[in-house]
């Protein structure tokens, strides 16, 4: 599988042009070992046997992906639908054979199926429509998503027992997902470079008019890559939902982003013609060192993102250099006889450099293994929202008041990326961990595992299904839904039309408000709900959706809003109404929320008191680590907040 190595250069003689040529040849391994000494020395939590399984788990997904994306990276194409494709795959598999009772084997066979059918149709799309794949897998990407969506109807699905064992371990240690991640890495190599397609990829990436006149039939060729990926897609989209223990209809989002960085930071070309499954298994291992090694450090997630994106462009940079520096790379399964060889002992000396300079760095963190400050660990849904934003506020003051060590990390409602926040905690060997789960389910196996390593986890907000917890601490959402819906209903006499906007489907937090606001409006008849769409408790999202819900109901009288966000995006899209006649009630009692209804454009918000969520959650936490009792549930009650009494409310 000789698919990018380089012609010596004869110039390049002697030990230290010897070393450069390796390291040159082999930049993303030498990116990987530089990363792994450098973590190993900043923390000392990083060289634990848990959390290096854990980094292995947190890139099984992402290098699962990444192996069917090579497929198209290597022919000169891309695939930006295996993030939608894969979580469709799951979640066919999981509503076949739980909400219809197909047995699982066949239902296993149908997620594959899926990943195969949408992969054919990017395939014809491209091949025989002659659109671009940007366009044609943009196109499935959002096909897919829809597709989930619809048949889940936005709510998470439990996966079935038996093939959630896939999220499990081997004998108590070896994780499921990284064998798999192993095996289908494998398979990914033989088919680049043993099988007739794979050397037909390499050919049309190089060439793709030369390889038609060849003899080679370009567009069936392209119908087998792009079903390829569906399929690696659909198997990354069955581990990922393992791992959660069910179907996520957003999960795997932005995934896709994640899967070609992996390819490109590996050493493959956009361009076509170079690639291999050995170098997408170290971008992605790369990408998941970064995330980890980070999440220790405590860096803000905002700048996670900026450093990975740094790497990426930083690794097609040197790929740039490295072809500079070289000659142009031999075509694939033409490379010496050695070449194999000569690769196989690359990594063999690179493995043994690592572990001697690792093992010599762990003698720094010797001493700082024993320290006995207390730790504990604050994963938030997201950041992107002024809610969150508040508990994090009241957690950080609380934990410095009471001098902890307090670490927050953003999920950004990605229920994956969660769990890997989760799982770097408890192998870090924090005192105490509080969560605000993406998802009640999804969250559960991460806690289990916290639990298990004698971790005692604090929910926040939202609770932890299936799973033990020391203490919940939250406002009632479906009571907190009930007051907003009473709220309205009275503001309009009884009478009237309105419109909800819902919150982000598949999560709790927008299922138990909307189940709050459907019972409140049982008691009022009068009020007519002329319009229901989601706006993803954003502010933009709700300005588009209100202004396009006032096209077909100009009408409308009032607006429920499943939070602020949403609230005052509505209040921009009805602009001199709001507040004359159109009453508008929020939810969350966030500061830009309570500004508008100080000034009458809100008419009341119902406000959950965020930084007291925080600063009681820390508080439990602290007694639940040093063994003192708490109760089962905290409530923090909810308040309806109006121009008569926001001047003295404080969230």
């Amino acid at each position: 599988m000789a698919t990018d190595t380089l012609k010596r250069n004869p110039g390049a003689g002697g030990a230290t042009g010897g070393l450069r040529r390796l390291l040159l040849d082999n930049g993303a391994l030498t990116a990987l070992i530089v990363l792994v000494i450098a973590m190993s020395a900043l923390s000392g939590d990083f060289l634990t046997t848990d959390n290096l399984l854990n980094v292995g788990v947190q890139a099984a997904v992402t290098a699962v992906l990444a192996f069917g994306v090579t497929f198209v990276i290597v022919s000169a194409g891309i695939d930006l639908s295996v993030g939608s494709v894969a979580a469709l795959s799951a979640t066919v598999l999981a509503w076949s054979a739980t909400s219809h009772g197909v047995p699982v084997v066949i239902a296993v066979l149908l997620a594959v199926a899926t990943g195969v059918a949408a992969g054919l149709v990017n395939g014809f799309l491209i091949a025989y429509g002659k659109l671009p794949p940007f366009i044609a897998t943009l196109a499935m990407l959002s096909v897919a998503r829809g597709l989930s969506l619809v048949i889940s109807e936005g709510s998470p699905i439990p996966f079935p027992d038996s093939v959630s064992h896939l999220g499990d371990t081997l004998g108590g240690w070896l994780p499921v997902p990284v064998l798999v991640m192993i095996v289908m890495g494998l398979i990914a190599a033989f088919v680049l470079g043993r099988t007739y397609i794979g050397r037909s990829m390499y050919a049309i990436g190089g060439n793709e008019e030369a390889a038609r006149l060849s003899g080679l039939r370009v567009k069936r060729q392209k119908l087998a890559i792009y079903a390829l990926s569906g399929v690696f897609a659909a198997v990354a989209g069955v581990v990922l939902a393992s791992r959660l223990s069910s179907a996520q209809p957003q999960a795997a989002d932005g995934y896709e982003l994640d899967a070609i960085a992996a390819v490109v930071i590996g050493g493959a070309s956009l361009a076509g013609g170079t690639g291999k499954a050995s170098g997408t298994l170290i971008g992605a291992l790369i990408l998941a060192v970064l995330r980890n090694g980070l999440n220790l450090l405590n860096v803000s997630a905002f700048w996670q993102q900026v450093v990975i994106g740094v790497v990426i462009a930083l690794a097609v940079l040197f790929d740039t250099l490295r072809r500079k520096a070289g000659a142009t790379p031999l075509a694939a399964g033409t490379g010496p006889g050695g070449g194999r060889g000569r690769q196989a002992g690359t990594y063999a000396l690179a493995a043994v450099v690592t572990v001697a300079i690792v093992g010599a760095t762990s003698f720094l963190h010797d001493n700082a293994n024993g320290s006995s400050n207390r730790r504990v660990g604050l994963s938030l849904s997201t950041l992107n929202n002024p809610f969150f934003v508040q508990i994090r506020a009241g957690a950080q003051a609380e934990a410095r008041k009471l001098g902890v060590d307090l670490t927050v990390t953003d999920a950004q409602n990605d229920a994956s990326q969660q769990a890997n926040q989760l799982q770097n905690f408890t192998s870090s060997g924090v005192g105490a961990i509080v969560v605000n789960p993406v998802d009640s389910d999804a969250a559960s196996n991460s806690v289990k595992a916290a639990d298990k390593a004698g971790i005692p986890v604090v929910a926040v907000d939202r609770g932890v299904n299936d799973a033990k917890t020391a203490t919940l601490v939250a406002s009632d959402n479906v009571a907190g839904g009930e007051l907003a819906a009473k709220s309205i209903a009275e503001k309009l006499g009884g009478k009237g039309k309105i419109v909800i906007l819902q919150g982000q489907a598949g999560t709790s937090a927008a299922r138990e408000r909307a189940q709050g606001f459907a019972d409140g409006l049982k008691a009022f008849p009068g009020i007519d709900v002329v319009a229901q769409q989601p706006a993803d408790f954003d502010r933009t999202k709700g300005l588009d959706v209100m202004s396009n819900l006032l096209q077909a109901h100009p009408d409308v009288q009032g607006v429920i809003a499943a939070n602020d966000e949403m609230a005052l995006g509505a209040i921009k899209a009805l602009g001199s109404k709001a507040g004359t006649s159109v009453s508008v009630v929020g939810f969350d009692g966030t500061p830009d929320g309570l500004k508008a209804v100080e000034g009458g454009s809100l008419y009341a918000s119902v406000a959950q008191q965020p930084s007291q969520l925080g600063k009681i959650a820390v508080d439990n936490a602290l007694k639940a680590l040093d063994g003192k009792k708490v109760e089962q549930t905290v409530k923090v009650p909810v308040k309806v907040v109006t121009k008569q009494n926001v001047a003295g409310f404080k969230g």
